[in-house]
């Protein structure tokens, strides 16, 4: 079964996750310009942190992306914090779903949540973007090239989003942040790897410090593209988005050189020259030119910091399905490369 298969579409809602739409749609009433019941409720088969939803209306279709029920990490699964972003970039010009309210009253669904339009077009599950010819698989990359550099290059002051985070310090802040949440998350167990990029990483975090919106998860199957231009409609799932350091976000992006296909997207082994994807010099070189940077200096050290805290975010969906409130019946498929990627982090930070 490919990612298409996995995690494309829609589908029932899964047991533990319904609630009552008649009420939903009182919310809608108040809440949604022109919306006209009544609603029929579809599960989005991604999304491993934050249960997602597709409402089909007679008019229109909205997403709704909702916390999960049961027992959750403090911090974790900060709808309200989706909501604000996209709210601020949308009205910035940044390709973003439109949003159309949040709710923090858990009577009405079980859980705070959030809505915004359901954005169509193309979504490419596999990386490499086998569906498009080698003619146009260039444009697509630089279209992913150019919105996360335009990202990157926005004000978040002038925004609004000048407290969506704390800036400075970002890596000595985010190395403790998932190696905390790592090593307290007992039910999930301990990785030697791990363990030993935890300790790497607090020790080797580069000097200067630079702030920007970041996304936190920046990767062609977090997009939705147009139906048949290289233009992309929407980013998706901001859940991990904060203040932090560009080339954090960026190389978190540029893992795709990196890890196999069998993890998040990864296509390294291919041969990219066949499938006229860029290679990872001249990607590197064209973000620097939009960004104004001469060049990315200790790039062993942003990948396997990448690495690890992607292994962290893996290792707590391990520990949800410990307490039975993951998110995804694929779950375990993602929570089974957490070895694999964790060795892979150590080995490149060790090329540093």
């Amino acid at each position: 079964m490919n990612r298409q298969e996995k995690f494309g579409g829609t589908g029932a809602v899964r047991a533990g996750q319904e609630f009552d739409a008649s009420v939903l749609e009182e919310w809608m009433r108040s809440h949604v310009e022109d919306f006209a019941g009544p609603v029929t409720v579809e599960q989005f088969k991604g999304g491993q942190s934050n249960p997602t939803y597709k409402l089909v209306t007679p008019r229109r279709s909205y997403v709704l992306r909702r916390k999960p029920p049961g027992k959750l990490l403090p911090g974790a699964h900060a709808v309200e914090r989706e909501y604000r972003v996209l709210s601020a970039l949308g009205k910035a010009g940044f390709p973003v779903a439109p949003v159309h309210g949040l709710c923090e009253d858990a009577a009405v669904i079980g859980t705070p949540f959030y809505m915004m339009d359901m954005v169509e077009g193309r979504i490419f599950w596999d990386s490499t973007l086998p569906d498009l010819s080698a003619a146009e698989r260039p444009r697509y990359f630089d279209a992913m090239n150019e919105a996360i550099a335009g990202l990157h290059r926005l004000d978040y002051q002038a925004i609004g989003l000048g407290d969506y985070g704390k800036p400075g310090n970002y890596f000595g802040r985010q190395i403790s942040r998932w190696s905390r949440q790592y090593r307290e998350d007992m039910e999930a167990g301990r990785l030697d790897d791990m363990d030993w990029l935890a300790d790497w990483l607090e020790q080797h975090i580069p000097e200067g410090d630079e702030t920007s919106i970041v996304h936190g998860d920046f990767r062609a199957d977090n997009m939705i593209w147009h139906p048949s231009e290289p233009r992309i409609l929407a980013v998706l799932d901001w859940e991990l988005s904060t203040l932090g350091h560009p080339l954090a976000d960026f190389t978190y992006h540029l893992m795709m050189y990196h890890l196999p296909p069998h993890i998040i997207g990864g296509f390294k082994g291919v041969d990219l020259a066949a499938l006229a994807i860029p290679p990872q010099d001249d990607y590197v070189a064209a973000y620097c030119e939009r960004t104004g940077r001469s060049g990315i200096d200790n790039l062993p050290f942003y990948l396997a910091f990448n690495m690890f805290r992607f292994a962290a975010i893996l290792h707590g969906i391990k520990g949800r399905m410990a307490r039975g409130t993951a998110a995804s019946p694929e779950a375990q498929s993602l929570v089974d490369t957490l070895p694999e990627l964790a060795a892979i982090g150590r080995r490149t930070a060790q090329q540093g």
